[in-house]
């Protein structure tokens, strides 16, 4: 497995996976996928971790699964059950995102389609480039969708234009996806990648146990109903009371000054 399809780096709390197949604008194969998955779940669990931004390298962020590799693919003598397992494993990486009790932004730039837009939907905010296209792409190469496309748009656009923009597959600009709310936020070219990364170090120097609490309320708050979401909010809240972070807010908030966060 080459140890370069993702690249890795991490600043103060700030870890940062850059996909690295420019040459397929960041397609997604087997290999990117394990990495993907394995990078997610340790930072997931990582305590030093206090943020993650997902990015494309070489002015993509990802445009789905590698079709070439699949076509090579086909034919093969795996049962049906494998070849569902084999790619439910790797599907685990837009949960892992989604999931995980530190905020997850993803940066847009070039483009974003079927499982590549499925892992930026996973992320908690998205901030694209102004010349971004974005799409779901699936009915056009003949696939139903994969990694949580359905569940994370339906969510955010609710079931009308999910469906829409699942079964016509029209490719949005960035300024369409932000008047859908599929982006949160949408800058000129030239300023993206500083841009995502004054987001991403301001959560990443934010109260990281509390923003892990908020991120877990808003998750429930997609299932529960409004008691058991209510009941969650309780537990919550009293538990982030108990945090440095939230001792030092309240100083820093009598002393009028800057909370200085240290994430725990």
């Amino acid at each position: 497995m080459s140890e370069q399809v993702l690249l890795e780096s991490m600043d103060r709390g700030l870890l940062t996976l850059t996909m690295n197949r420019p040459e397929r604008r960041n397609a997604l194969n087997s290999d990117l996928t394990a990495r993907l998955l394995e990078a997610a779940a340790r930072a997931s669990q990582d305590a030093e971790v206090r943020a993650v931004l997902l990015r494309g390298a070489g002015g993509t962020f990802c445009v789905g699964g590698d079709v070439k590799a699949m076509a090579a693919r086909n034919g093969g003598n795996d049962s049906y059950e494998q070849r569902v397992a084999d790619l439910r494993r790797p599907m685990e990486v837009s949960r892992l995102l989604h999931d995980m009790p530190k905020p997850v932004v993803a940066m847009i730039d070039g483009a974003a389609a079927g499982a590549g837009l499925s892992m930026a939907l996973a992320c908690d905010l998205r901030i694209a480039g102004a010349s971004a296209k974005i799409t779901t792409a699936f009915a056009k190469v003949g696939l139903s969708g994969d990694f949580g496309g359905t569940y994370f748009l339906t969510h955010l656009v609710g079931s009308a234009k999910a469906r829409e923009l699942y079964l016509t597959s029209p490719l949005l600009t960035a300024d369409e996806a932000l008047r859908l709310g599929v982006v949160n936020r949408v800058v000129p070219d030239a300023e993206l990648e500083k841009a995502a990364l004054e987001l991403a170090r301001s959560l990443a120097d934010g109260p990281t146990v509390t923003l892990g609490y908020i991120k877990r309320n808003l998750n429930l708050a997609e299932q529960l109903p409004l008691e058991a979401v209510l009941d969650a909010e309780a537990m919550h809240h009293i538990r982030c009371t108990a945090t440095d972070d939230h001792k030092e807010a309240a100083t820093a908030f009598v002393e009028k000054r800057v909370a200085a966060f240290r994430g725990r």
